[in-house]
């Protein structure tokens, strides 16, 4: 590769296409060296002899496109920088925008030219670009923490979707089967959602009715005397009909059958040896606008109660999961230094905590009150309440009110490390613009203060869930180098590759929901993890926060099976 003094901190810029590959070696300020080309089959014996020579940071277009090819041929590595992720953070117009959910999504890629074709000069230039950025940033101590962090997830997801989570299929059907019946024939429905079928239509009088269309089932309800608008759950909780109780039945069963039945067993939870099996969720990073991840498939995100029980570890194996208590509000008294708040967040309930301060008379007020200041709540009883936690929190509260105040005013909002909102649509301007003009009609009015108030709700918002999932992006790096030391001897029942197994025989990270991640583990490795994910927590709130007084409990199990934790 040319003569490179690795005496210095070394990046590898890695360009590759489908049949050859691009290594770019930087180190300092030092020109960079001579490109080496390589092939594809090439490419993982040569990544693997330099991350054991000398631990470099990868440089690439796209870990969810580089990474995965390396996985499956056994290859590792301990730290990378996507610029796919870096161009979305340093240019917020690209990012996603605030509506899009947090579940299964697709977003396009930026970069999408670099990413689909091998070009190892752009790589190198974009690379370029991209720190020139950071250090022109007003904390670039932050912002370039943001990137590691953002990176280092990028790696963890790849990883996580390559190893999947441990999955019991004969348990699975055996859940469905005892909620559902027999699996049915294709086009068939299971024999419980038939029969509450068949109640539904009876109570209704509609012979013919089908369920699962929401048009007929509406009108059905109508003409049986049922006056709903919709025929979503929260409304039809609220009637009184013997044709409730079995169609919110159905509708829940319904959604079990199409979320995580058995064609989604079949489509994503591999076979691996005996009843075991691994689901393989594709994870979107930063696919969520404030930094949260999303799915592109799987729907791990939303993984029902109703089927963890499934989620079982390797016989000889555990699993270790562990939930951070009240992340959002310990964050927001973190970022605002706020003393008092932090004091009521000592131990594991901050809720109870408030009520120890004399702020609220119950738990479920202080809940209700915090979730308000959260989410910018104003009537109801979250409104009433919120008055408390101004007068007793200025400081923290103060936080997410200016956030409110500058979405109010178009303007953008940054969390703690830095990651910026996106500035209001073209047509909240356009609505504020017709709002403003001598001939605004009434509604026009009404129409732009509304999108005034949910702006400033979003940006109230996203400066605290953004900033947890900073957080959590810290948190997980932490831990992820953390399990890596602590190695293992356990045996991995999927095929080997040329560098070893194709799968660690070591803990390694399995899942990960916004606050909450669960580590596959040897069993006799199982005290290290729980130790090992508490400690991480706190190396999480050091690395943001450094010495204020912040604590990050986490709810700890060691159990068999997911569907033990309560």
């Amino acid at each position: 590769m040319g003569p490179v003094s690795y005496a210095a901190a070394v990046e590898v810029v890695l360009a590759s296409g489908p049949d050859r590959a691009v290594l770019t070696v930087l180190a300092d300020d030092a020109a960079p060296a001579e490109p080496v080309d390589v092939t594809a089959e090439q490419l993982p014996g040569r990544v693997a002899d330099l991350e054991a020579r000398h631990s470099p940071r990868w440089v690439w277009p796209d870990t969810a496109r580089v990474y995965p090819r390396l996985l499956a041929a056994g290859v590792r590595v301990g730290r990378c920088h996507d610029l796919r992720l870096g161009r979305a953070i340093l240019d917020p117009t690209h990012a996603a925008q605030p509506h899009e959910a947090a579940h299964d999504v697709h977003q396009p890629t930026l970069l999408d030219e670099l990413t689909a074709q091998l070009d190892p000069v752009e790589a190198v230039a974009e690379h370029a670009r991209q720190r020139t950025a950071v250090t022109a940033a007003p904390e670039p101590g932050r912002l370039r923490l943001l990137l590691a962090a953002e990176s280092a997830g990028a790696l963890t997801a790849a990883e996580m979707s390559h190893d999947g989570l441990p999955w019991d299929r004969n348990e699975h059907d055996r859940i469905l089967t005892g909620l559902l019946g027999p699996r049915p024939q294709p086009g068939r429905r299971p024999a419980v959602l038939e029969d509450l079928a068949r109640q539904i239509r009876h109570h209704l009088a509609a012979a013919s009715l089908n369920p699962d269309s929401p048009a007929e089932l509406l009108r059905a309800l109508n003409a049986a005397g049922v006056e709903v608008r919709t025929t979503r759950k929260w409304e039809l909780a609220q009637i009184e009909h013997p044709a409730v109780a079995p169609l919110l039945e159905y509708k829940k069963l319904a959604r079990l059958l199409s979320a995580n039945g058995w064609a989604w067993l079949d489509e994503w939870v591999r076979p691996v040896a005996g009843e075991q099996g691994r689901f393989h969720p594709e994870y979107v990073v930063g696919g969520v606008v404030t930094g949260r991840w999303a799915t592109s498939g799987g729907g791990a995100l939303q993984l029902p109660k109703q089927v963890r029980g499934a989620v079982v570890a390797d016989p000889g194996w555990r699993l270790v999961v562990a939930d951070a208590a009240q992340l959002e509000p310990r964050v927001l008294a973190a970022m605002a230094g706020d003393e008092r708040m932090a004091e009521a967040a000592r131990g594991a309930d901050l809720y109870q905590g408030l009520v120890d301060q004399g702020i609220v008379d119950t738990r479920a007020h202080a809940k209700v009150a915090m979730l308000g200041a959260l989410y910018g709540a104003t009537s109801g009883e979250a409104g009433r309440l919120m008055p408390r936690l101004l007068r007793a929190y200025p400081r923290a509260t103060g936080v997410v009110e200016d956030a409110a105040r500058a979405g109010e005013r178009g303007e953008t909002v940054r969390t703690w490390l830095g990651r910026t909102s996106p500035e209001p649509p073209l047509s909240w301007r356009d609505a504020q613009h017709r709002a403003s003009a001598e001939d605004a009609g009434a509604d026009e009015v009404r129409r732009a203060r509304q999108l005034v108030r949910d702006w400033g709700r979003f940006t109230r918002n996203f400066v605290v869930q953004g900033t947890a999932a900073e957080w959590a992006l810290c948190w997980m790096a932490d831990l992820r180098g953390r399990l890596r030391a602590l190695g293992g001897s356990g045996t991995w029942p999927g095929p080997a590759g040329p560098a070893g197994p194709i799968g660690p025989i070591g803990p390694h990270l399995v899942f990960f929901l916004h606050d909450e991640v669960v580590v596959h583990t040897p069993e006799e490795l199982a005290d290290d993890v729980a130790t090992a994910v508490q400690e991480a927590a706190v190396g999480a709130g050091r690395l943001l926060f450094g010495t204020f007084p912040a604590e990050f409990p986490l709810d700890v199990a060691v159990v068999r099976s997911y569907a033990e934790v309560g």
